[in-house]
């Protein structure tokens, strides 16, 4: 059994977490769109008047409150949210991978972008 990782290992990684992330966030939507329509399913919508989510789900708090409730929209946004997460988790996961391999070029432009959706992410949430 080898002690490191080769630039192969850490390819197939990278790529099973976004194929796991993406698969994963799907079936959550899925669920959460079949619960969603249980409950909903049988309404009319009044086109006449926009009538927004009468809970909004803008913080993990009220999304992960929402799931414990079996809320629908709130199940969607969590797969939302794993979906949006994946890659994120494979820019941190690149970065660990870079680091074990001592590559300062590609770690710092790993740690220039992860800062950068970092930043977008925190100004464009709603408080």
């Amino acid at each position: 059994m080898k002690n490191y990782w080769q630039d192969k290992d850490i390819e197939v990684t990278l790529g099973n977490l976004l194929r796991w992330g993406v698969m994963l966030s799907s079936i959550i939507v899925l669920i959460g769109g079949i619960i969603y329509l249980a409950h909903y399913g049988g309404t009319r919508p009044d086109y006449k008047t926009f009538h927004g989510l009468l809970e909004p789900y803008h913080s993990l708090a009220t999304i992960f409150s929402g799931v414990k409730k079996l809320k629908g929209e709130a199940i969607i946004q969590l797969g939302v949210v794993i979906l949006i997460a994946t890659p994120v988790a494979r820019i941190i996961f690149s970065i660990f991978g870079f680091i074990r391999e001592k590559d300062i070029l590609y770690i710092f432009i790993a740690l220039i972008v992860l800062g950068i959706i970092v930043t977008s992410m925190s100004l464009g949430l709603k408080g």
